[in-house]
């Protein structure tokens, strides 16, 4: 069995939630953050680091939240998101005042992971299985060949929606062998009486609940990293390089790969529940659902 990484993105601004940093909010009954619940659930799948990507500005907060409760329980790294972590060549143009988004943050891992990791964010519960599915891949994954090998958790679309707002999901097609053909990041997905829709102008356009989608949830090898560093020079040397507000998105970058035929993406599939603190108002119903868990057993006792 290879070792395993959990990489947690908690570099996010989270503009939609309001002030604070909601990656380090309460929501559990013994005042437990949303990361207790994925570490907890990722120890117990098998995974043995945990690799948190955060910004400069929220680590003392961060590591008095997260990192002193659970560095004796697993090996813990810190990876910093920087604005100005770009490649030679590039500079941060005047009035940017935010990371280039999930791909330069998996690129703050570079030199600190050497075996296969999952992705996920922060302020996302996933639930038991996909973690367990996950790890089982990682574990088991053979040696590259000539594609890169990556995995996917998909969700079905109407086990991730918010009472309070529209979403956004990476809608995924996915072929008769079980691989991701293409993923779109659709905007303004909501919940209605008879399951979704896709906000249109003023228009609902339904889609189906059962729709596989992504809430990042990544299985990758180490050997991405090269790629990935690639992916975001031709990001950036294609003008993204002078907008203030562009973005280096994980998910583009491996649909690129994908229609490039450099890597394959299987896809493992979970009726499992994701529930996160989108808007403000999620907060309740996020505490309540951590309190029929806990009155379930599943989380007899986390961290």
């Amino acid at each position: 069995m290879k070792k395993t990484t959990l990489v947690i993105m908690a570099a996010g601004i989270g503009s939609r939630f309001g002030k604070g940093i909601k990656q380090i909010e309460p929501v559990g009954p013994s005042g437990q953050i949303i990361i207790d619940y994925s570490i907890r659930d990722a120890m117990e799948a098998g995974f043995s680091k945990v690799v948190f990507i955060i910004r400069k500005d929220i680590e003392a907060d961060f590591r008095e939240a997260v990192g002193k409760r659970i560095e004796d329980k697993i090996e813990v790294v810190y990876a910093f998101q920087e604005m100005d972590a770009l490649p030679a060549g590039f500079t941060v143009p005047e009035g940017r005042t935010k990371p280039w988004g999930t791909g330069q943050a998996i690129l703050s891992c570079k030199g600190l992971i050497n075996e296969p990791f999952a992705v996920i964010n922060a302020d996302d519960y996933y639930g038991k299985e996909p973690y367990r599915k996950m790890n089982a891949y990682l574990s088991d994954a053979s040696e590259k060949g000539d594609q890169e090998r990556i995995s996917m958790v998909a969700f079905q679309l109407g086990n991730t929606l918010s009472e309070n707002g529209g979403v956004t999901r990476g809608v995924c097609r996915v072929n008769e062998k079980g691989r991701l053909e293409e993923i779109t990041e659709t905007f303004n997905i909501v919940k209605t009486g008879t399951g979704a829709a896709v906000m249109s102008g003023e228009t609902p356009v339904p889609i189906a609940a059962e729709t596989p989608v992504s809430m990042n949830l990544w299985g990758l090898q180490p050997s991405v990293l090269p790629l990935l560093e690639e992916g975001f020079t031709d990001f950036l040397a294609g003008g993204a390089a002078n907008e203030l507000k562009s973005e280096f998105l994980l998910p583009g970058f491996i649909d690129s790969l994908l229609k490039a035929g450099k890597a394959y993406v299987d896809v493992l599939s979970t009726t499992e529940t994701w529930f996160g603190v989108t808007y403000q108002e999620d907060k309740a119903s996020v505490k309540e659902a951590f309190r029929r868990l806990t009155d379930e057993g599943k989380y007899p006792e986390v961290f």
